[in-house]
């Protein structure tokens, strides 16, 4: 699924994102790119972080994990 729920954080653009699986579940998805750069190397895609009953805990869950990441490995 679409959504745009792109923001800016510490130096990268945050891009969560979600799918719908076939038992109605949502995969959280992140793709992650550095702000300084349009490098390949600075784009970073997560997919199937954790599973939810929500697209909207799917994204939360995506958004919070960005965080996490950049600010361990930033």
């Amino acid at each position: 699924m679409q959504n745009n729920q792109i923001q800016l954080y510490n130096g990268y653009v945050v891009r969560p994102s979600t799918h719908r699986l076939p038992d109605g579940s949502f995969s959280s998805n992140l793709l992650l790119e550095r702000t300084d750069s349009a490098r390949a190397e600075s784009r970073y895609e997560f997919y199937s972080l954790d599973y939810f009953t929500s697209e909207k805990q799917a994204l939360q869950h995506s958004t919070r994990w960005a965080r996490d990441w950049v600010d361990t490995r930033g």
